[in-house]
C-alpha cells in the first residue's frame, strides 16, 4: 500500500516563499505521476501541479505558473513544490497524489487521475 505524507505548510506573510514535500512510501519503481491539489476553505479542491512518469510532462494550474515549481527526487520517492511569491489566494489545505501506473500529460490535472493521497499540509498567507 502507497502512503503519501506532506511537510512544509506553515504560516507566511505574502510575497513569501515555501517548499512542500510529499514523500511516498511503498513504492518499488518510479514509474509513477504525482501531483498537487488544494482545497481553500469553503471551495472545492483544485488542481495546483503535476509531474508526469518521464520528468517531462509537467503542467501547472495557470493561477501558480510562473511561481510555483514542482520537481520530483526518484531516489527519495519524493515531490516537491516550490511555492515563491505567495499571495493570500494561495491560502489552502494542499493534498500531494499519485498514481498507481504510468499516467502523462493533460489528464494529470484530474483529480481522478490519481489513486492515493496524502493528508494534507495547512499552507496560511497572511499579514
Amino acid at each position: 500500500q502507497v502512503q503519501l505524507v506532506e511537510s512544509g505548510g506553515g504560516l507566511v506573510q505574502p510575497g513569501e516563499s515555501l517548499r512542500l514535500s510529499c514523500a511516498a512510501s511503498g513504492r518499488t519503481s518510479s514509474n509513477y505521476a504525482m501531483g498537487w491539489f488544494r482545497q481553500a476553505s469553503g471551495k472545492e479542491r483544485e488542481f495546483v501541479a503535476a509531474i508526469g512518469s518521464s520528468d517531462l510532462s509537467i503542467s501547472y494550474a495557470d493561477s501558480v505558473k510562473g511561481r510555483f515549481t514542482i520537481s520530483r527526487d526518484n531516489s527519495k520517492n519524493t515531490v516537491y513544490l516550490q511555492m515563491n511569491s505567495l499571495k493570500r489566494e494561495d491560502t489552502a489545505v494542499y493534498y500531494c497524489a499519485t498514481t498507481r501506473a504510468a499516467k502523462y500529460g493533460s489528464i494529470l490535472v484530474r483529480d481522478s487521475s490519481y489513486d492515493y493521497w496524502g493528508q494534507g499540509t495547512q499552507v496560511t498567507v497572511s499579514s
